[in-house]
């Protein structure tokens, strides 16, 4: 199992489409949640994704500083429900990390997190960092994971 790192551009079209059909069926269908997924941060991210029989099945997006927070970040994570709870989340997750210290030089990566994922995150070493909030009327924690030494 081998994730892919690609710029927007690199992406081929039918990428490009599996990845913002897969965001669709979880965070607007799944989620019953309106809000607009085309956010114009797709065209400075790294997309991060795994293919299971030609088939996107997890998802995330990375980001620079000042894209969405002052620090690198992490977001729309997305696992496909067939693929939950087999440990994909955590190797995505672990697999972005990674790539973001080792290609970036990041010290600390933000993401905002819906608050029923809190311990999720807590085992991949993110902190709470922030009040809880809501993001899309969903909860949200803001949290921080921070390098060690």
């Amino acid at each position: 199992m081998k994730f892919e790192f690609k710029d927007f551009s690199d992406l081929t079209l039918d990428e490009l489409y599996a990845i913002l059909r897969l965001r669709s069926e979880i965070f607007v269908v799944e989620q019953n949640c309106v809000y607009n997924d085309l956010d114009g941060l797709d065209k400075t991210a790294v997309h991060q994704f795994l293919k299971k029989d030609g088939e996107i099945v997890a998802y995330s997006r990375l980001l620079m500083p000042g894209t969405r927070f002052s620090e690198y970040s992490i977001g729309r994570v997305v696992v496909k429900q067939s693929e939950r709870r087999t440990g994909l989340g955590i190797q995505m997750m672990q697999a972005a990390k990674k790539y973001i210290v080792n290609e970036w030089g990041a010290t600390k990566i933000k993401i905002s997190a819906q608050s029923y994922l809190q311990q999720f995150y807590e085992n991949l070493g993110f902190e709470i960092v922030t009040e809880m909030y809501l993001e899309d009327g969903i909860p949200h924690y803001g949290m921080l994971y921070r390098l060690k030494d």
